[in-house]
């Protein structure tokens, strides 16, 4: 019998993360890297950690096994406890019942049996796929002086912003008055960070009556808050002031990394009273060469250094050769940066190989990156005033390799005077067995998928996309 826990959390990892392209084409987004060597889930898992409590349900379901792989027993986050833990739940069959999660609050209905088995007093519900740190003891304990029924989490994001997310209305009390899942034309702009406290038997009775729902979409945002506050549950806001950012675009995930090399840093990792843990690969030390140079940059244990690297974050394991150059960047693990290459303005996938001489990216002076004017960081993910070198997006061929041709579906660049169909995807492949988006998913930054080899002397433009062909 497990022991009583006063507040149990939960944590929604199981999205696909599709704005991200093909850096969830085999995971799920709370398991993408970020700040080199963490991935998105060390987030809520260390704040879990800090705000001491011990026993955390992860929801996965989208591309599960890297994510349940990482996760293991906890141990990283120090949930790995005789009476706690962190607990991976995908869905389950039971004899002839079982489906897939359709919706939030679907998924923590299918989970009523673990939690029961704790009878906490309160549920934690937490999204998996956001950056920033939060000590869960505030808002519990704001939900406690107030009498809520339920407590959300909100930061203020631009007015302009504001139709992206769930958005509360209150009073002097913050007490919540009026909520609009992505209002066309919102009242306010306190935004839902996607952390909720609940009174769980409270929350329980309405996670049952949305399941009995046939025409619910069982999501929190849209069918169970509202019913809470139409039922006259008291609902309160409590305004986070610290970062926090939503990584679900190319852009937005770029921009977060890049903001831990300006000088002053709007989210500091090196915080000893808040560190962020995350599971060790126990790489060998980095090596650097003695010819080479790295400026403004962050170097994981078991990288190589023989390059140049500059305002870019490398993963353990990376390999830079000599002659090569990679700027303002986002490198993942494992992966090599051959001889003479030319890297800048990308993010590479795990396990890329980056031929001899190749090109990819802008090929202008365009690397640096250093984001120090960029001080939105209240969950605005379109910053578009960093939007770099984007006179490169035009180049739709590589005119240097003949074996590779290119997709000009190219919806999001009207600069490209060549692309002839701008409504359908005709899925050009190369006899590399590579598939090439150009205009996708932004207009600068290249985006490599695991596991590319990209030959000897090829250009990959800037903007593009690279993956496996399907």
């Amino acid at each position: 019998m497990q022991r009583k826990r006063k507040t149990v959390a939960m944590i929604l990892a199981g999205g696909q993360g599709s704005r991200l392209g093909v850096l969830t084409a085999e995971k799920a987004k709370p398991a993408v890297s970020y700040g080199g060597k963490y991935r998105i889930i060390d987030f809520p898992l260390s704040n879990c950690t800090h705000s001491g409590i011990d026993t955390v349900g992860v929801l996965t379901q989208y591309r599960p096994l890297e994510l349940n792989t990482y996760i293991g027993t906890g141990s990283a986050w120090d949930l790995d406890t005789m009476t706690g833990g962190a607990y991976v739940l995908p869905p389950y069959s039971v004899g002839a019942s079982g489906e897939w999660y359709s919706g939030t609050a679907n998924a923590i209905y299918q989970n009523v049996g673990f939690i029961e088995k704790f009878d906490p007093k309160y549920l934690l519900v937490l999204s998996g796929d956001h950056i920033y740190k939060m000590n869960y003891k505030w808002l519990i304990s704001a939900h406690e002086e107030k009498g809520a029924t339920a407590t959300i989490a909100v930061i203020r994001v631009p007015m302009e912003e504001a139709s992206r997310f769930g958005i509360m209305s209150t009073d002097a009390d913050m007490r919540i008055t009026e909520f609009a899942e992505k209002p066309e034309k919102p009242k306010s702009n306190l935004a839902s960070m996607g952390v909720y406290v609940f009174d769980w038997k409270v929350l329980r009775e309405y996670l049952q009556a949305d399941e009995n729902n046939s025409a619910s979409d069982h999501d929190f945002g849209k069918n169970v808050i509202p019913a809470m506050f139409f039922g006259g549950e008291k609902l309160y806001a409590y305004e986070y002031g610290g970062y926090w950012k939503d990584v679900g675009t190319i852009q937005s995930l770029w921009e977060a990394n890049m903001e831990l090399l300006s000088d002053d840093p709007p989210l500091n990792l090196h915080d000893e009273g808040w560190r962020i843990f995350s599971r060790n690969p126990n790489d060998p030390p980095q090596y650097v060469d003695g010819g080479a140079s790295i400026v403004n940059s962050m170097i994981c244990e078991g990288c190589i250094i023989y390059g140049s690297v500059e305002n870019s974050l490398l993963s353990p394991g990376v390999i830079v050769e000599r002659g090569a150059v990679v700027r303002g960047s986002i490198i993942m693990d494992g992966t090599r940066v051959c001889e003479d290459a030319w890297v800048n303005m990308a993010i590479i996938d795990e396990d890329v190989v980056v031929g001899k001489a190749a090109t990819i990216g802008c090929t202008g002076n365009t690397g640096n990156t250093d984001n120090t004017d960029n001080t939105d960081n209240t969950g605005n993910t379109d910053n578009t005033g960093n939007t770099g070198n984007t006179s490169n997006t035009g180049n739709t061929g590589n005119t240097g390799n003949t074996d590779n041709t290119y997709n000009t579906d190219n919806t999001g660049n009207t600069s490209n005077t060549s692309n002839t169909d701008n409504t359908s995807n005709t899925s050009n492949t190369s006899n590399t067995g590579n598939t090439y988006n150009t205009g996708n998913p932004c207009d600068n930054i290249a985006v490599i998928a695991r596991g590319i080899r990209i030959a000897p002397g090829e250009t990959v433009p800037a903007g593009t996309e690279v993956r496996h062909d399907s």
